[in-house]
């Protein structure tokens, strides 16, 4: 039967990277388990239990999981409904001097647990760089266009001028507040380590003699192993399923926050001032083929869709945890867990594409604030008529009067705003006639708009500071290109 008769998640097929796919691939997983065993024996044996060295080598010769193995242990799995222990024989028939010896004193969360720990810690890993090269695009986009005057929105009605600079630093500041909660919890990680059946480590109380100081030690020496400071003070039979909560959560967010990103983008390519790249053969409908459809920004909106719900299912598997521990936690979080990274690195990749390649038409981006201008330009006239001795009432009634004529032409008759050219036809605005094509410059109307954006993303700045560390990953990075 060719793959392509059997079912495959589009995250693995068409949008997750490679490494990704190899961290919670089934061999990832059997070979972490087997390593995981074989750190516990080599500790248990530091600390005097009766291990042979033979035991250890072969260990140690077979951790990398084969096929064949994988095969013996699905067998193993399908006639003892236990994935652990189909494993645990697999291992014991590739290294029969460790059979008797390998899982001593564990239950099967040492493996899965700590397993699970290990791919959450790597795979955040793999995340945290590719999220801090996009910033750093977005920020260099930013910079790139702090001065340039674009029309802002509240309600998604015109309103005070921005520039496309600040726009991209808003989106910026979300993406940073994204990386500082993924390292937090990426640094909050700890092991579970051995702490038996319940988590009272009573299984190794008795292998140890009640050595209490001989567990710690051990727990210490598979910290170590494993690359972690510390275990959990606390662990019930699993690692309290909090730990995936939390870590759901900033992803979470973060994929929130790139829904808020692809929307801007899709809204702004509608009224052709912005677009995301779009490659030379590159076809943007099957039936329309003039169109250029911003389809990498609503795969984001997609993808982060699907990511900014995860966290519920964790939430819920959280709360349902009876006691110290119930198995409606183990099928959920094979899908989940998996899914929450190879969806946030799908997004990354295309998120990254987008940003290094991000189109902006200033004629168009001008043309479309000179629509609205002359509205904003509205107060300043009043202003202006004041300091020169007129009624404020007054100047601010003909202006409406005027300003209602004017978006009639636009809104009934389709015609173009032409508010300004009914003031300076207007004679009660004789007096600021000669000022009114100054009033009507955009930069009038960006407050400190370029100073912030560089004052944020320039040098010096929060963002270069916070990236400081990815910098050699940054330097190095290309913009990720896309196979689908």
């Amino acid at each position: 039967m060719s793959a392509h008769d059997n079912y495959q998640t589009p995250l693995a097929s068409r949008y997750a990277s490679s490494e990704m796919r190899e961290l919670f691939s089934a061999r990832k997983r059997g070979s972490t388990w087997r390593q995981l065993w074989l750190w516990l024996a080599e500790a248990e044996k530091e600390l005097g239990l009766s291990i042979s060295d033979e035991a250890i080598k072969q260990m140690k010769a077979h951790v990398l999981i084969t096929d064949d193995d994988l095969e013996i242990a699905r067998k193993e799995e399908s006639k003892r409904r236990h994935d652990v222990m189909g494993h645990v024989h697999a291992f014991g028939q590739v290294a029969p001097a460790a059979a008797g010896i390998i899982h001593w004193g564990a239950t099967s969360c040492y493996v899965t647990d700590n397993a699970d720990l290990i791919f959450l810690r790597d795979g955040l890993d793999l995340l945290l760089p590719k999220l801090a090269t996009v910033i750093h695009r977005l920020s260099r986009f930013a910079l790139q266009y702090k001065d340039m005057p674009t029309l802002g929105y509240t309600h998604y009605q015109p309103a005070q001028c921005i520039t496309v600079g600040r726009r991209a630093s808003q989106w910026v500041q979300d993406l940073m507040m994204d990386l500082e909660d993924i390292e937090a919890v990426r640094a909050a990680l700890r092991f579970r380590g051995a702490q038996g059946t319940t988590g009272t480590q009573a299984s190794f109380m008795e292998i140890f003699h009640n050595d209490g100081a001989k567990i710690d030690e051990l727990n210490e020496i598979l910290c170590k192993k494993a690359g972690f400071d510390r275990c959990y003070s606390i662990s019930t039979q699993t690692y309290t399923r909090k730990v995936d909560l939390r870590v759901a959560n900033a992803l979470a967010a973060f994929g929130a926050t790139v829904q808020k990103i692809g929307s801007d983008i899709r809204h702004l390519a509608s009224q052709k001032e912005m677009e995301e790249p779009f490659e030379k053969d590159q076809i943007g409908s099957s039936a329309m083929a003039y169109k250029r459809n911003p389809m990498r920004s609503e795969r984001i909106c997609g993808l982060g869709r699907h990511l900014s719900n995860l966290n519920k299912d964790c939430s819920d598997t959280f709360a349902a945890q009876w006691f110290e521990r119930t198995l409606d936690d183990s099928a959920i979080r094979r899908i989940d867990i998996p899914h929450l990274f190879l969806t946030a690195d799908a997004i990354l990749i295309t998120l990254d594409n987008v940003a290094s390649g991000l189109v902006v038409y200033p004629a168009r981006v001008h043309s479309r604030l000179m629509e609205e201008l002359p509205f904003m330009a509205t107060e300043n006239m009043i202003m202006k008529m004041v300091s020169m001795g007129a009624s404020r009432q007054e100047a601010h009634e003909e202006i409406r009067v005027l300003s209602h004529q004017a978006s009639d032409v636009v809104k009934k008759e389709g015609g173009r705003n032409d508010l300004i050219e009914r003031v300076k036809k207007t004679k009660y605005f004789e007096p600021i006639w000669a000022e009114i094509d100054g009033m009507l410059d955009p930069k009038n109307f960006i407050g400190r708009s370029p100073e912030q954006v560089e004052r944020y993303c320039g040098d010096g700045g929060e963002v270069q500071h916070a990236l400081a560390k990815y910098k050699k990953y940054i330097d190095v990075a290309k913009a990720a290109e896309l196979t689908v």
